[in-house]
This record gives structure tokens, sequence and C-alpha cells, in this order.
């Protein structure tokens, strides 16, 4: 029976990655120790996903694995062995603020993590395909020198520019200010590549713009739509740092990435790299976010704004799609931003009681 191994098995990617691999018949190992909980509080402990996956699918397997262990690791990998033909690695501390605060625990994770799952995967499963869950802050705060413009209730690029569909992977991730969690993502983002190009491994850097859904452990640190919708719908008060409330982010469901995930997993390519997002199809500032919210919930949100800004955060990032699409013309996306937020309201209602 072929094996999917994915890391961060309880999180949002990884948990939505366990179903549907599990539901087209993959046995599925999950790689998690529930770390968010470390880095976020109790509020973002993934413990409760890990025990629904565990009742509810029986190919599921679990393992309370640290990435930074490479003998525990490596002893998953070794027990099944060839049988693995994907890898989903979306293990990570996942805060630019955080990582600030513990910077060797963020490269650890990131970096290191990245590096002990390439080389037991090249050891014991080498023709498996690798897909690794990237970001966009490999590029740093360089989208902010676009020439944006602002409008009503967003930055917007001008129309004339050729990233106005969106931001491309030929920007430089040079000569930026990326945080700190930026730039352990680009040492694993490009560990990645070059197990791909080096090694000849089929491996892949997803850089996600949001990547979202409703089984999100959102947090104020991390997660901004899913903690949102939580502020909203708990009557909780929410801050809006900087930008006049008007930074625009694209917004992928969690369901729309793992199909990316699945298309590359059909036929597999070497050391690429995709920016991927909500695009052009779904996106939005936070003002816009907060006013859709509204509408969902029925009632005035309690947001207040604060003129400082996230440092080396993005005023606008929407992420071109096209060079996936020219890979793998069959996907496309599925859910805008509005969908999802009512999806997270009427998925939620017992998880976040409403006031």
């Amino acid at each position: 029976m072929a094996v999917a191994l994915i890391s961060g098995s309880a999180g949002l990617i990884g948990s939505e990655a366990v179903r549907f691999f599990s539901e087209l018949g993959m046995d599925v190992v999950g790689l998690d120790n529930d770390m968010r909980q470390y880095f976020f509080g109790a509020e973002a402990s993934t413990k409760w996903n890990r025990q629904k996956l565990e009742t509810q699918l029986g190919a599921y397997r679990h393992h309370e694995v640290d990435i930074r262990d490479y003998a525990a690791l490596e002893e998953v990998f070794a027990k099944y062995g060839s049988e693995i033909k994907l890898v989903i690695h979306t293990a990570a501390q996942p805060s630019h603020d955080w990582a600030a605060r513990e910077p060797f625990v963020d490269f650890s994770v990131n970096a290191n993590g990245t590096l002990n799952m390439l080389e037991a995967a090249r050891a014991h499963c080498p023709e498996a395909a690798f897909i690794f869950t990237s970001t966009n802050k490999v590029y740093g705060d360089t989208p902010n020198a676009l020439p944006l413009i602002e409008e009503a209730t967003r930055w917007e690029i001008d129309a004339s520019h050729r990233y106005w569909p969106g931001i491309a992977e030929d920007m430089s991730i040079d000569q930026s200010k990326h945080s700190l969690f930026g730039a352990s993502k680009v040492a694993a983002d490009v560990l990645v590549q070059e197990y791909g190009r080096y090694f000849g491994m089929n491996t892949a850097c997803f850089r996600g713009g949001c990547l979202t859904g409703p089984n999100h452990s959102g947090t104020q640190l991390h997660g901004f739509l899913a903690y949102l919708m939580k502020c909203a719908m708990t009557s909780t008060p929410y801050t809006v740092f900087g930008y006049k409330g008007k930074q625009v982010r694209d917004n992928i469901h969690s369901a729309d990435l793992i199909a990316a995930f699945h298309a590359f997993y059909q036929n597999p390519r070497s050391g690429e790299v995709y920016n991927i997002g909500g695009g052009r199809e779904s996106n939005c500032s936070m003002l816009e976010a907060i006013e859709l919210c509204q509408e969902i919930t029925g009632k005035p949100m309690k947001y207040s704004y604060s003129e400082d800004n996230r440092s080396g955060d993005h005023i606008w990032y929407v992420s071109d799609l096209a060079k996936f699409k020219a890979h793998y013309p069959e996907w496309g996306i599925t859910y805008d931003v509005p969908r999802i937020l009512a999806e997270m309201y009427s998925v939620n209602q017992e998880r976040w009681a409403v006031s």
C-alpha cells in the first residue's frame, strides 16, 4: 500500500492532506507533537484535530515526533521505507513576530527540521514526491517597493505593472527585510530546491500566501482570517496593525491547496518553486475582511487601529498562479474569501461559542 507521510499532520494544511490522501486509499502516517501550543498558547493547540483524525480515519497512524530529532524521525521513515510515495512537509514555526522571541527555536524547527525531513526521505524513499509548504515571506519586504495606489478600502498595484496579475516567482529574495521567520524559511526553501537539483529528487516549494480554512487554530500572531472570524463570533477585541487597514492578502482555502499538492504528486517535477495563494480570484484587505465578518455574523466587530505595522509586513501581496496553472492546467481556485469566511462561521459555531 502506498504511504503518504505528512509532518504537521494535526495542523490546518496537514490535517486536510491527511483526510484527502486517506480518502484516495493511501495509508497516511502523521508526524505532529503539538508544538503550535508551545508557540501560541493553549488556544492554538491542535490536539483536538489530532483526536478527530485518529477517531475518524482507520488508515491514519500518528507519531508524536519532533522534526528536530533526526534519530526519531529516521526511525519512522525507516519503518515505512520505499512504501512512502509522498512526503508533505507542513510542520513549522509560522509566525514572523514569534521568531524574534526565540530565534534558535525558530531556525531549528524551520531550517534544521526541513533538512532532517529531506535527509530521511533521501535515505529511505528518494523516489517519493516531496512537497514543502514555503511562504511568500521568502521575498521579504520587496513587494512593498511596488507602485501601489491607495483606494477607498485597499492598496492596489498599478494596473500597467507586470505584477498586476500577482507576484511571480522571478521576484528577488535578496536585499530585503524578511523577518527571522522569513530567513529560516528561505533556508528551508533553498534546501528543498537543492535536494531536487543536486540529488534528483522530486521536490517542490509552494510559496504560500495566506493558507486558511475552517480547521485553522488561528491566533493573534498567525492565521489572520480564522482569528478575525473567531473574534467576530466571540466579540473579542481585534487590533489592526498599520497601513490604514488597507493591506491586501490573497487567501487560499486548504482544500484548494491540497488539490494543488495532489496535482504535483500525480506528475512530479524536480526542484520546482510555485507561488500559491488565492491570486486575483480570492484576496481581500483587512477592512474588507472585517466588513465581510460583520455581514456574516450580523453584528459589529470590536476592533481598534494601531499605526505601528508589523516589521517587514507586506502592504500588498497577491500570488501569480500562472506558472502552476501552466504546469497543471486541470487545477484552479474553487473558494473565494466570502465563501471561506462563511464556511468558517458555519463550521465553528460549537468550537467558537458565539457570545
